[in-house]
């Protein structure tokens, strides 16, 4: 398939309450989200015309903007229908759906008591992050070189824009080496998630997987949690060094872009999807298609 950048495609993106056509759906180079990362975003995705957790993200994407002190000009709800809004106006009915909002140009300075918030939300057909013949046999990570922050220095609980750069540089690293993602640390030297998923471990039948105390809570990690301990699957919040991954069996990464992706390499350590890894793949497909 040849290569499309997004700023050169047909149909809508919604802005600020209105329809404009995709390649008019530009804001200034002097924009203070450019300059000082004042953005956050969420990532979602609509399965056979529904968009899977939509008010909790929205509800996150509020969060996420009261955590770098601003207000979005909109409710929950009227969020959730201006997603629903963008696909219907796509015409899609499986897609991704990112609503992304940020403080706009009217003053370049650190200070942003003058800047007005701006709320867009784009969609689009996206695939499977991993083909199914990869998920299946497990994706290779390496470790990353940048850590995740201190909380106390980071709004970690936040799905900010600026959090996601050393994401960028790990990633994107990793891939220039032949792997598809990188396990990062936190500053602790904890294991904490990879670029854009949670992580999760299989020691013994029991899942293992960090706590939330300097990474994104993931609507994924909660709804993957919740569908092990309805099949009786233990499931236990923990720190986890790096030195454990030597006892674990299993391993997999969980986000709306990711699903549910087993691990066979985070680098000298490995692992072979099993039961719970493929099990929980299939169960949360079945799950966002409302076949479970």
């Amino acid at each position: 398939m040849a290569f499309v950048p997004f700023d050169d495609r047909d149909g809508w993106i919604w802005m600020d309450g209105d329809f404009v056509p995709w390649r008019d759906a530009k804001t200034h180079v002097l924009t203070h989200a450019l300059h000082y990362g004042s953005s956050v975003f969420e990532g979602e995705r609509m399965y056979g015309g529904e968009i899977f957790k939509l008010t909790p993200h929205s509800e996150r994407l509020k969060r996420s903007a009261n955590l770098l002190d601003f207000d979005l000009p909109y409710s929950v709800a009227e969020i959730d229908a201006a997603c629903k809004a963008t696909c219907d106006k796509m015409g899609l009915e499986d897609c991704y759906v990112r609503p992304v909002a940020f403080l706009g140009p009217e003053a370049v300075s650190v200070s942003a008591s003058r800047n007005k918030v701006r709320v867009a939300i784009a969609v689009w057909d996206w695939p499977s992050y991993f083909d199914p013949e990869t998920k299946a046999k497990g994706i290779r990570l390496e470790w990353a070189k940048w850590r995740r922050p201190d909380p106390a220095t980071a709004p970690s609980a936040a799905k900010a824009a600026g959090l996601y750069m050393i994401c960028t540089m790990s990633k994107t690293a990793a891939e220039r080496r032949g792997y598809a993602d990188a396990m990062m640390l936190d500053w602790r030297g904890y294991v904490a998630e990879a670029t854009g998923a949670n992580v999760f471990f299989v020691q013994d039948g029991v899942l293992h997987t960090p706590p939330v105390d300097a990474i994104l809570d993931g609507i994924t990690r909660q709804t993957v949690i919740e569908m092990a301990r309805a099949k009786g699957v233990e499931v236990v919040v923990r720190h986890i060094r790096p030195e454990e991954l030597s006892t674990f069996s299993e391993c997999f990464l969980t986000g709306t872009a990711a699903e549910v992706t087993p691990v066979s390499e985070i680098g000298e350590y490995r692992f072979t999807p099993g039961v719970l890894s493929l099990g929980l793949m299939e169960d949360y497909g079945r799950l966002v298609r409302r076949q479970a």
